[in-house]
């Protein structure tokens, strides 16, 4: 479980509940678009999360997808939507709900991009109904093009009772760049759409959390400025610095080194900077193993060689030199 809990949102937050409220009235023409950026460990997902928990009314559907990240294949979201669901009763081709939805036995012959796009777009007003209903797109920054033009078409598409909450890293992260930009910029200049940068939490937040950690600290502003610039503020990296640390007391935390300042440049192979992002998403070796679609003991040498270049002595501080690096 994570101990951290989610402080310094509180606006987001406010924000991101208005937005259903609008949606839930019908004062919007089309859906209620919310795009959260930040990078790796900020908080997005836990702050989407506490939204769609906090949405009052409760949400008819909520339909959540993510990308695969190192092997995108067209209409990843759509995909992962529809998968384990019964599509018997969607009003769509069962051949294009077999693209759609990624089938192994989908048909040889495909439809036109353009009319499975269309198809998409009529899958996902099926399955919203009348709403009103959540749309979550999670690591927009690596969807594949198919899932970006549905995700455009979506945020323009007239009567759409949905709130969609989309959230990606910079698009400097993503590998097609510009077209990862225009679909941020596109989705952003939506009428009424809530943009929101999450950046790292300020050292007051980072010294409420260990408050909360440690009650009755002494001398928490001091510690809390320390951990603060241990971590960066950065939300996933505090919580891992607290379970490394659980059981051992404050003492531990004040143990901790310095931070280093910055980092001297590194050559990494394309396989490691891949890796590394993955430990810095908090993924166990097993889930990136599974991501990259390599073996468990491949994996463990890539971060054997991790640690060894960036003078890392945890997969922690590995995360923590990936989210510091320029």
């Amino acid at each position: 479980m994570n101990p951290v809990p989610m402080v310094g949102r509180a606006d987001e937050l406010r924000e991101i509940v208005g937005q259903w409220a609008r949606v839930v009235s019908g004062d919007l023409s089309g859906p209620g678009m919310v795009v959260l950026t930040g990078h790796p460990g900020v908080g997005k997902s836990r702050l989407v999360a506490a939204a769609v928990e906090t949405l009052d009314p409760r949400p008819a559907t909520v339909l959540a997808g993510t990308a695969r990240l190192h092997s995108p294949a067209p209409y990843d979201w759509l995909a992962a939507v529809l998968s384990g669901r019964d599509m018997r009763t969607l009003p769509v081709p069962a051949d294009g709900l077999a693209w759609l939805a990624q089938e192994s036995q989908a048909p040889i012959e495909r439809y036109a991009p353009d009319a499975l796009l269309r198809l998409a777009v009529r899958t996902v007003r099926a399955l919203v109904g009348d709403g009103p209903a959540v749309l979550v797109v999670e690591d927009l920054h690596a969807l594949d093009p198919a899932s970006l033009s549905l995700l455009a078409e979506l945020a323009a598409a007239p009567r759409l009772p949905v709130l969609l909450i989309v959230t990606s890293q910079p698009a400097e992260a993503a590998v097609a760049r510009h077209l990862v930009a225009r679909t941020l910029a596109r989705l952003s200049g939506v009428p009424n759409a809530i943009r929101q940068h999450l950046g790292p939490l300020a050292p007051e937040f980072v010294t409420e959390i260990l408050t909360a950690a440690h009650p009755g600290l002494a001398d928490a502003d001091r510690l809390g400025e320390r951990v603060w610039q241990r971590t960066g503020g950065n939300p996933y990296l505090l919580s891992e610095l607290l379970a490394i640390t659980a059981g051992r007391g404050v003492e531990a935390l004040e143990s901790l080194p310095a931070d280093a300042g910055p980092e001297e440049a590194v050559e990494l192979t394309a396989r490691e900077l891949q890796v590394l992002e993955c430990l810095a998403a908090g993924m166990s070796n097993k889930q990136v193993a599974k991501s990259l679609d390599i073996s468990i003991r491949t994996v463990a040498v890539h971060v054997s060689n991790l640690l060894r270049k960036t003078g890392s002595s945890s997969r922690t501080e590995a995360a923590l030199w990936a989210v510091k690096r320029p």
